[in-house]
């Protein structure tokens, strides 16, 4: 059976967290340009990694990235 391709911007986007939990973690849209009218906080609080609590974005995501979670 061939291997499944990895969709590669899915796999740069959407980490695997650490530790024992295994959940789905991203990081918010928004910090790649227009930072100058950002506050210092809002800044920081984009790069923050968050869990990915929808179960139909969980699903979508393990189908564009296969190997997400066997690699980490």
């Amino acid at each position: 059976m061939p291997k499944i391709k990895t969709h590669k911007s899915t796999s740069k986007r959407f980490h695997i967290s650490k530790g024992g939990k295994g959940k789905l973690m991203k990081t918010k849209q928004g910090k790649s340009h227009f930072r100058r009218k950002k506050s210092r906080r809002l800044k920081a609080q984009l790069s923050e990694m968050h869990v990915v609590v929808n179960k139909g974005i969980e699903r979508r995501i393990s189908k564009l990235a296969p190997y997400l979670k066997k690699n980490s």
